[in-house]
């Protein structure tokens, strides 16, 4: 049996998964915590990465691994290939001024014209934008910048500072994917580094990553705490694109994740350039593109609700399947963390429609996965108005497993929906990255659906919603 490993390093948690190359069945598991907060020294994501490493049974029966990480985190390097400071994780949202004097600079349909998107406070050239202004000596130092999936693998490579790695701080063996390089906001969907931007942004220029095509090698391990000498190790992926390898998605599928933040992505053959802002246009890791919407507020409204309730998860579906589509009019605006869809970083959620009659514990649940799935369901248009068409709607992450909010996304939303069975979509597709870039073929693993609600579109529950969006 030839074995695979594929890794999600999330903004949580860092899973390994290890597959059998020829069938995709998945053999092993890991699992390590990640420290909490918006900003985290990254020595963390490799203690993490090893400790899931040892927690799956290690790798020494493993042939080739690839990486998938959060996207936008930004990673610092100085000319020894020392992390100047912590990262700041795509969710950190102190760059939204930045974000704000790089599209008065440039213009909104300039910047989406050359990269793809107009950027928000998670983009990578934010958080630099915001490094160069509030601290200039650590912007100053700056030899090199990386994303969290590109430092992993450099890591993993042999590559690092020279008293804690094999081959010390070469800072040009630095790789990664066309799909995260998609959300720095200073790389174009021609296939080249924007460096006016990156310059506008840091105040000079830096080694960046080379980018790899999906399914070129970027090189083999050495011998580390992490992994044996000679595993063949892929070119990693942004953790949207990692699911979508993982789901097998196609042109046609539009994915629904509802983790930590939501997202809402297609898979298309053509790039797009909404200067609006609202669809980011990234690329996928299978050679395609990938425009995507991310919400801030996705499974933790159903925490906060389940919190208020007194309830677990299960009981908050049950309360939330008892009362009927609408809420007899309650409406959560769930924008407890601010928002980057609509972009209102300093946001607050609002409880609309109080009543005597309405203000019930089963409205009250309703109205929080109702809330959760508008927010999607208004990213889902915004995807739309790009030209996408969504013949089926994959809906994954944890929440998705709850019966009530797979029902009710049958009524929020307008195509058919499908539940994969549960798994860890970004380390699934890495790891069908890593035979990808072990045999030269894309991998076609099965991937099982457990649920297909019947379509049962309540127009009530949008409506509602649409009415508090915000002038």
């Amino acid at each position: 049996m030839t074995l695979v490993a594929g890794v999600d390093s999330s903004t949580q948690s860092c899973k390994v998964v290890v597959r059998d190359a020829e069938s995709g069945a998945v053999v092993r598991t890991g699992r390590a915590t990640h420290p909490e907060g918006t900003e985290v020294y990254p020595a963390a994501w490799w203690a993490a990465l090893q400790s899931a490493i040892r927690d799956a049974g290690g790798l020494d029966d493993v042939v080739a691994i690839a990486i998938g990480g959060q996207q936008h985190g930004m990673v610092v390097l100085d000319a020894d290939g020392r992390v100047i400071r912590d990262a700041l994780l795509w969710n950190d949202t102190r760059s939204a001024p930045a974000a704000r004097d790089l599209i008065a600079e440039f213009g909104a349909a300039e910047l989406a014209r050359r990269t793809g998107s107009v950027p928000v406070a998670s983009f990578t050239a934010t958080k630099l934008r915001w490094l160069r202004d509030a601290e200039p000596e650590n912007a100053a130092r700056v030899a090199a910048v990386a994303l969290p999936h590109d430092w992993l693998t450099w890591r993993l490579l042999g590559y690092g500072p020279a008293d804690e790695s094999p081959l010390g701080p070469q800072l040009d063996a630095l790789v990664t994917d066309r799909s995260d390089a998609s959300g720095t906001s200073y790389w174009s969907p021609t296939g080249e580094y924007d460096r006016e931007l990156l310059v506008a942004a840091l105040g000079h220029d830096a080694i960046l990553p080379r980018v790899l095509g999906p399914s070129e090698r970027a090189g083999e391990t050495v011998a580390t705490d992490a992994a044996p000498a000679g595993i063949v190790v892929g070119p990693g992926a942004g953790d949207n694109a990692g699911a979508g390898l993982g789901l097998g998605a196609r042109p046609g599928d539009v994915v629904v994740s509802i983790g930590t933040s939501g997202t809402v992505f297609a898979v298309t053959t053509d790039p797009i350039a909404d200067e609006t802002g609202a669809a980011a246009g990234f690329a996928d890791a299978s050679g395609n593109f990938l425009p995507l919407i991310a919400t801030l507020n996705a499974a933790r409204v159903l925490d906060a609700a389940a919190r208020l309730l007194g309830v677990d998860h299960g009981e908050l579906g049950e309360l939330a399947l008892a009362a009927e589509p609408g809420s007899a009019g309650l409406v959560l605006q769930p924008w407890f963390e601010g928002e980057r869809t609509p972009n209102l970083p300093d946001a607050t959620a609002t409880l609309f429609g109080m009543t005597l009659a309405a203000t019930t514990r089963e409205n009250l649940a309703r109205a929080s996965i109702e809330g959760m799935l508008c927010g999607l369901a208004d990213g889902l248009d915004a995807v739309r108005a790009q030209g996408v068409v969504a013949e089926r709607l994959l809906l994954i992450g944890g929440a998705a497993q709850n019966p009530a909010v797979a029902a009710i996304a049958a009524q929020v939303f307008d195509a058919p929906v499908e539940v994969p069975e549960p798994g860890e979509y970004v380390a699934l597709g890495a790891a069908v990255q890593a035979a990808w870039t072990l045999t030269g073929e894309r991998p076609t693993w099965e991937v099982p659906v457990v649920l297909r609600p019947d379509r049962d579109t309540r127009s009530i529950i949008r409506e509602q919603y649409a009415a508090r969006r915000p002038e």
